[in-house]
C-alpha cells in the first residue's frame, strides 16, 4: 500500500484555495466601468450598458405591478450594496435628462433603498404603445404577478394596444386557452377578486367558482372556501350538488364532531393566536390544522411558550 500523502482532487476549494478561505472576498460588486454615463455622448449602440444618475430616472406609468413585497425588496437591496446591480433596468429617453423605466422598477427601488446615486441601464427607443407592450410582456413572463394582475395586465394589452387575444397569447408566449382562462377571472365579483389576489383562495378554486350563475352564489361559496379550507375537489362536489339542486345544497353537511384530543388541542393553541385556527379531519385521521396570526408577536409567543416547555 502507497504511503504518499492523498492528492487534493475532490476536497473541494480548500484543497485549491487553502484551508481558511473567505469565500465573500471573492465577490466584488459588479462595475460597468468600460461604459459612459448617459449623455455622455450623442448616439450609443443598443447593446451598450450605460450609468444614469437615479435622480433622472423615474417610474413606468405602464407599470401592471400594484405592489412590491417590501421584504422582498430589502433583501435585493442588500444584495445590491454587497454585489452591485446584477441585471440592468430598461430605460427609454423622454427628454433632456429624463429617462423613464421600461423594465427593472423592483430593481430600481431595490437600488433606491441601497443608496445607489448611478443605475446601469439600457437606453431604448420607444413610444407609449410600445412602452406599454414591453412593460406588461417582461412583467408577465418575468415576475411573479397575482392571478389578477395577470388578468389586467393581459386586458390592457387589448384594450391599449388593439391586440385580439390570439396575437397576445403569442406576445406572452402562452396558450391562447390559457389566456382566455386567465381573462375570466376578471368576471368573478371585485370581493373573489380580492381574495384570489391575497391568496385565500387558489386559480383552481375561482374556476370552479366561474361555473355558478350569479355573483351572490360565487360570493358565499367564496367564503365557504375559506371558512372551511375547502380543496378544489370538495368545492367541486359542492358546487356540481348546488347545480344539479340549489335548494338542496344550499346548506353545506354538518361538520363531523372532533374527537375531544382535538378540542383540547385547539384551545392550548388558542390562546396565542386572536384569528380562528380551523382543523379538518376525515374519518380516517387524516386531516390538516390552519393557524391564522395577525402578527410576528403572536408567533413569537408561541414559540416562546414552546422552548419554555421545552417540546
Amino acid at each position: 500500500m502507497s504511503n504518499k500523502e492523498p492528492r487534493g482532487l475532490g476536497r473541494g476549494l480548500s484543497a485549491l484555495l487553502g484551508e481558511d478561505v473567505n469565500v465573500e472576498s471573492f465577490r466584488k460588486p459588479v462595475g460597468y466601468v468600460n461604459k459612459e454615463i448617459a449623455g455622455a455622448r450623442p448616439r450609443q449602440d443598443a447593446s451598450d450598458i450605460l450609468r444614469i444618475p437615479v435622480s433622472q430616472v423615474e417610474a413606468n406609468p405602464f407599470q401592471p405591478r400594484m405592489a412590491f413585497d417590501q421584504e422582498s425588496l430589502e433583501e435585493l437591496a442588500a444584495s445590491i450594496r454587497t454585489l452591485g446591480l446584477i441585471q440592468p433596468i430598461t430605460v427609454r429617453k423622454i427628454g433632456e435628462g429624463r429617462y423613464q423605466i421600461i423594465s427593472g422598477e423592483r430593481r430600481f427601488k431595490a437600488c433606491n433603498m441601497a443608496g445607489m446615486t448611478m443605475i446601469p441601464a439600457y437606453v431604448r427607443d420607444a413610444d407609449d404603445r410600445g412602452m406599454l407592450e414591453m412593460a406588461i410582456v417582461e412583467n408577465i413572463q418575468r415576475e411573479n404577478l397575482d392571478p389578477i394582475e395577470t388578468a389586467l395586465s393581459f386586458q390592457r394589452l387589448i384594450d391599449e394596444c388593439s391586440l385580439t387575444q390570439e396575437e397576445m397569447a403569442d406576445r406572452v408566449g402562452k396558450k391562447r386557452a390559457s389566456v382566455a382562462n386567465t381573462l375570466r377571472l376578471l368576471k368573478l365579483p371585485v370581493k373573489v377578486q380580492h381574495d384570489l389576489k391575497v391568496g385565500l383562495l387558489s386559480v383552481g378554486h375561482a374556476k370552479v367558482l366561474l361555473s355558478l350563475p350569479d355573483t351572490d352564489a360565487q360570493e358565499k361559496f367564496c367564503d365557504l372556501v375559506i371558512k372551511d379550507g375547502l380543496s378544489v375537489r370538495e368545492l367541486e362536489e359542492l358546487v356540481r350538488r348546488y347545480l344539479r339542486n340549489p335548494s338542496a345544497a344550499k346548506k353545506p353537511a354538518a361538520p363531523r364532531e372532533l374527537p375531544s384530543e382535538y378540542t383540547r388541542m385547539l384551545s392550548h393553541i388558542g390562546k396565542f393566536f386572536a384569528s380562528d385556527i380551523s382543523v379538518r379531519r376525515s374519518s380516517s385521521g387524516k386531516g390538516t390544522m390552519t393557524v391564522r396570526f395577525n402578527s410576528d408577536d403572536e408567533v413569537r409567543a408561541f414559540l416562546e411558550a414552546l422552548d419554555k416547555a421545552d417540546i
